[in-house]
């Protein structure tokens, strides 16, 4: 009696595991798709990129000439006009060197004035025959001599006299002092070039961003595009520019090839700063109120199994030609051929119909990374595309990845007609 209860008890677990395993299974091979709707909106076709910004002219101040910074008129954020006192060199030695040219030019002048009284007097004595031909031009040629060394020592005053006066640095525009590196009592050397005392940005209020462009996206870049950009001390805020310029030179960084775009940008609220980091977007291409389908609609392909059962159906007696191109709309079969021609705007998606996908083939323009523009196909607004799918486990069933060895249909040999 014991055995057969023992049985039974066996029988009955048997039992129930074998049927969990088979509704398991079951809910297993379950697919759940997830649809999208067609819908109206505006699509931007943007290029990522990455910049500085800077203002409109910026000049560096500098040193022509050699000396110790005695005064500073001039700080960072100093708003300056041209022409204004920003610090003196020490003037020492340089006053000194004008006082020694001003006595070469005095010693000259009187070196003149006695050649022009010896040539006078050979100029008289000669007219009377009294000296010969050689001492006329000896007369002549010491008086040229002094007037040339006199001409040679203006020169060298000329000369003291701007040095001195390039002791005193001025403003050579009106601005903002946006970096000072020198301090009083610092000796700056000018020798094969200016030392840099102060940089000034004309105006802040209109700016410009630097952005490096891939050279895979120069090409869609124009002078005029909108564009739109973040920096970090604002995440909240999006700045507005254009585009004016795109440089020719070309900026290789470890065999990366990119271009620089200049953007003009509207600063007046003087929230910009120069040398921030912009993330820049130019918005190379935009269409409004367009018919347009998500991304992932046009990438998604069913699991292997669903086409092989979709293949089936399509070669059974009685069957409804899912795959076939035919209109179902009453679009003329001429422009789906002409679809079908142009593999490089043909795209495929999937609509549910009855529980089971069915392929729809459209036309695509303008793509971005949510949207793809409908230009023409067997879709309406407000239809229901297929985006994605998962079993009953939910495991994520991949998308755009086929079998190698699933039935093929026409136009299903590219990810998303791609």
């Amino acid at each position: 009696m014991k055995k057969k209860w023992l049985w039974l008890a066996v029988g009955a677990v048997v039992v129930l595991g074998g049927g969990f395993l088979l509704l398991n299974n079951g809910n297993r091979n379950k697919i759940t798709y997830r649809t999208a709707k067609v819908d109206r909106g505006d699509i931007a076709v943007l290029i990522s990129a990455t910049g500085t910004l800077q203002a409109v002219t910026t000049v560096e101040v500098g040193s022509q000439v050699s000396g110790t910074i005695a005064k500073l008129y001039a700080d960072f954020n100093t708003r300056v006009k041209e022409g204004q006192l920003l610090a003196q060199l020490d003037p020492t030695f340089l006053q000194a060197t004008v006082n020694e040219q001003r006595a070469n030019v005095d010693r000259a002048k009187a070196q003149v004035n006695e050649a022009q009284r010896n040539f006078n007097r050979t100029s008289d004595l000669f007219a009377k025959s009294l000296v010969s031909q050689a001492d006329m031009d000896a007369a002549t040629t010491a008086l040229e001599s002094a007037k040339a060394s006199l001409a040679q020592a203006q020169a060298a005053l000329d000369r003291a006299v701007v040095n001195l006066r390039y002791a005193t640095i001025r403003a050579p525009i009106s601005g903002v002092v946006i970096s000072r590196d020198v301090d009083v009592g610092q000796t700056v050397a000018a020798s094969l070039q200016a030392p840099k005392l102060f940089t000034i940005a004309q105006d802040l209020r209109k700016m410009q961003v630097q952005a490096s462009v891939d050279e895979a996206d120069i090409g869609n870049v124009k002078v005029g595009q909108s564009v739109s950009f973040r920096v970090d001390a604002y995440p909240d805020l999006t700045f507005k520019g254009t585009v004016s310029q795109i440089r020719l030179a070309p900026v290789i960084t470890q065999n990366v090839v990119t271009y620089t775009v200049i953007i003009d940008v509207d600063n007046s609220v003087l929230k910009l700063m120069p040398g921030m980091t912009a993330t820049v977007s130019i918005e190379v291409a935009s269409k409004e109120d367009v018919l347009r389908v998500p991304i992932q609609a046009i990438r998604f392909t069913p699991p292997p199994d669903v086409l092989e059962a979709l293949a089936a159906d399509t070669t059974g007696g009685g069957r409804r030609r899912a795959f076939q191109r035919r209109p179902e709309n009453g679009a003329a079969e001429g422009e789906q051929q002409r679809m079908m021609r142009s593999p490089e705007q043909r795209a495929r998606i999937w609509v549910l119909k009855d529980g089971k996908p069915v392929p729809k083939f459209i036309r695509r323009g303008l793509q971005n990374a949510t949207h793809v523009e409908v230009v023409r196909g067997d879709v309406n607004e407000g239809d229901e595309v297929i985006v994605g799918a998962t079993t009953g486990t939910q495991t994520q069933v991949a998308s755009g990845q086929t079998n190698p060895f699933a039935p093929r249909f026409p136009g299903g040999g590219r990810r998303g007609g791609f």
